[in-house]
């Protein structure tokens, strides 16, 4: 029998919230998991780590992206599978993994599903599961943080996003694995382990999260115009073909700026940097998925 721990951002909610979480693992033989609640996201890392240290090889994490994110960066290289319990917004990983929105479905890929070996990103030093980026999307995700999400959820990102098309372009320099990739002006920087950013929107069509490489995208929109041309693209999983995007990939990745400028880690924002190192940890999560069939 594993030894189960549960990370639980309390502000989160799906399903029955976590009276009925606590229900679903006890008529499933889990009366008594380990049990860490956090008020905010920035908490949820040392409590993983704890629960690791006290013997947990199975981690159930109740939040959203940003919580899930913190656990995957304190707990990366750790012998511990990641169950995943979307109580978010986009719930990025969730949905790129199919692992569905639904309490007592996510419980049981937790329990019974397949384990998956996967890469995770590291950009300035902390890891990310799903996508980065610099510029655009980080500038629409810090906006949408806090209240204006909790009271329009994924419409907040639509706000924000028109509100963003307007932000200047930055100087922009990157090296991929040494050797110079793009140089020019640019409004987003993303990078990716996988392909979908949310609610249909694909950045990355080709990514696999096992591969052991990093995609790289630019995109040089610069007005509400060119940034529906751009998404347009990316709902139809298309954007390597757009004249105003630019697609490469490796396993080192160097990206200078003019100036500091805002950027996030799996939709949570994070203080303006003007330099930037990403790179990959190959095969360093193990995340409970769904078997075939059951998606």
């Amino acid at each position: 029998m594993k030894s189960i721990a549960v990370i639980a951002h309390r502000n989160k909610t799906l399903g029955g919230g976590l009276v009925e979480l606590r229900r679903v693992l006890a008529d499933r033989g889990v009366p008594d998991p380990l049990w860490y609640e956090v008020s905010k996201s920035a908490q949820a890392p040392k409590r993983a780590r704890q629960a690791v240290a006290e013997g947990a090889d199975l981690l159930f994490i109740w939040g959203g992206d940003g919580t899930i994110q913190r656990c995957v960066d304190a707990v990366a290289g750790e012998d511990v599978d990641l169950a995943l319990l979307p109580a978010g917004t986009a719930n990025l990983l969730a949905n790129n993994l199919g692992v569905p929105i639904n309490l007592t479905a996510a419980v049981d890929v937790g329990l019974y599903g397949n384990r998956r070996r996967l890469d995770v990103g590291v950009l300035n030093g902390e890891r990310f599961a799903v996508m980065a980026g610099v510029g655009f999307d980080a500038v629409m995700m810090r906006d949408a943080d806090g209240e204006l999400k909790s009271r329009l959820g994924r419409l907040a990102y639509v706000w924000t996003g028109a509100r963003a098309t307007h932000m200047a372009s930055r100087k922009v320099r990157i090296e991929i694995d040494g050797e110079p990739w793009f140089k020019g002006t640019a409004s987003c920087v993303l990078l990716g382990q996988m392909a979908e950013l949310g609610s249909g929107i694909v950045a990355f069509p080709d990514a696999q999260p096992d591969d052991g490489l990093l995609e790289v995208g630019v995109v040089s929109a610069n007005s509400v115009l060119e940034w529906t041309r751009v998404l347009s693209r990316l709902v139809i999983k298309d954007a390597k073909h757009s004249p105003l995007a630019q697609m490469g990939r490796g396993r080192k990745v160097k990206i200078s700026l003019n100036k500091p400028t805002t950027f996030e880690l799996d939709g949570g924002a994070r203080k303006e940097k003007r330099k930037f190192r990403a790179s990959v940890e190959p095969r360093a999560i193990t995340v409970c998925v769904p078997k075939k069939g059951d998606r």
